[in-house]
């Protein structure tokens, strides 16, 4: 059985095709499977019955299944996903009075190996398809279905219940959860389709966000795809640091990254860059680094998004202390350059950003690493 979640419009509209249905028919699937929810094709009222018994005999329409979940003291949202056999990952649902923010997974686990994120201590397994990808978002928006009036400001909640194509909750998403976005490029590229797709999500491309490690080559085919809001997880000023702390920096250097971050401006949604930058006490917090970030960052238009460090066991760090991230602010702030300090949300229940780690048979048969799996948290 083939399951539509796979598809976006382009796909879909091949397999109606291969069952003799016009094209149009793609486009009424994507909203029914999409943006009503919908699972079963005998409650697809405006498809041929003809139609719907070819659909039941060909076709499922079946997200991930949902194993736990867990809400945290302030709000946040964790729920754990089986991938099969014996595999699972997370998404995050972090809300805030105008947005709700959903941290979607691409893989189940992590092969880049970064010494500060818990994804990768269990290694890696594989890469997650399309239907695990959107499925997130899909599970997402049935799940707080209805919850819109609790979970925005009230002129908020009141805009988004007058309009019947923004009453699902997911505002935002990124691709921050468990995995490497770009090492799964097709079917996060496809997954993003139906994200952006009128006629399943809706969602502004400056309301997707991809975060990467740094695979230069795919940044620049997501340029010529799929350019959403980007977000690079760099972590360090300089090479030497880089190299310990973001292996993949290894094969693809600052000078390289940076490169790419520029041939992608012209085409993103947004006419910056977010650098992200995780605080690690004594490690790269100094103030000499944050000089040292500046001038590798000047000539880029960014933002800097200081994230503290969210320990996790046997991670060999710790956070860097509050007056060590308001003084790397400063530094950086003095010099120009649009700086936030990212507010830690859902650590309670390890949803907070890097504390990701799902459930991963690895057949990497890494020990005593760490992923580059990131969980976002808003601040």
């Amino acid at each position: 059985m083939i399951n539509l979640l796979d598809f976006n419009k382009t796909g879909l509209i091949h397999f109606c095709e291969e069952m003799g249905e016009k094209p149009y028919r793609a486009r009424q699937l994507l909203r029914w499977v999409h943006r009503f929810g919908k699972t079963e094709f005998i409650e697809m009222s405006d498809l041929a019955k003809t139609f719907r018994q070819k659909l039941m005999e060909r076709a499922v329409v079946h997200p991930p299944e949902i194993i736990s979940d867990h809400t945290a003291g302030d709000g946040t949202r964790k729920w754990l996903l089986s991938t099969g056999t014996g595999n699972a990952v997370e998404m995050v649902f972090i809300p805030e009075p105008n947005r709700g923010t959903l941290c979607v997974s691409s893989q189940v686990g992590c092969a880049l190996a970064c010494s500060f994120c818990s994804t990768g201590r269990q290694g890696f397994n594989r890469n997650l398809s399309v239907a695990e990808i959107i499925g997130q978002l899909w599970w997402a928006n049935r799940l707080l279905e209805g919850q819109v009036g609790e979970l925005f400001s009230p002129d908020v909640a009141q805009i988004r219940a007058d309009n019947t194509d923004t009453r699902r909750p997911v505002t935002n998403v990124v691709m921050m959860g468990m995995g490497e976005p770009l090492a799964n490029f097709e079917n996060v590229v496809t997954a993003l389709d139906l994200m952006l797709s009128d006629d399943a999500y809706g969602l502004s491309r400056r309301r997707v966000t991809v975060s990467t490690s740094g695979l230069v080559p795919a940044l620049d085919r997501l340029r010529e795809r799929c350019p959403v809001a980007l977000a690079v997880s760099l972590h360090a000023p300089n090479d030497a640091l880089r190299d310990q702390l973001v292996p993949i920096n290894k094969k693809y250097p600052i000078r390289d990254l940076l490169a790419a971050c520029e041939r992608y401006l012209p085409a993103a949604p947004r006419d910056f860059i977010t650098f992200e930058y995780v605080m690690l006490r004594d490690v790269n917090d100094s103030i000499a680094l944050a000089r040292e970030l500046v001038q590798v960052v000047r000539n880029i238009p960014c933002k800097l998004n200081l994230i503290p460090f969210n320990t996790f066991a046997g991670s060999g760090y710790e956070r860097s202390n509050t007056d060590a991230i308001d003084n790397f602010r400063d530094v950086l702030m003095q010099a120009g350059i649009v700086t936030t300090v990212r507010k830690t949300r859902g650590d309670d229940i390890a949803a907070a950003c890097g504390q990701l780690a799902g459930q991963v048979k690895d057949k990497t048969r890494r020990t005593g690493t760490c992923g580059s799996g990131r969980a976002v948290v808003t601040g």
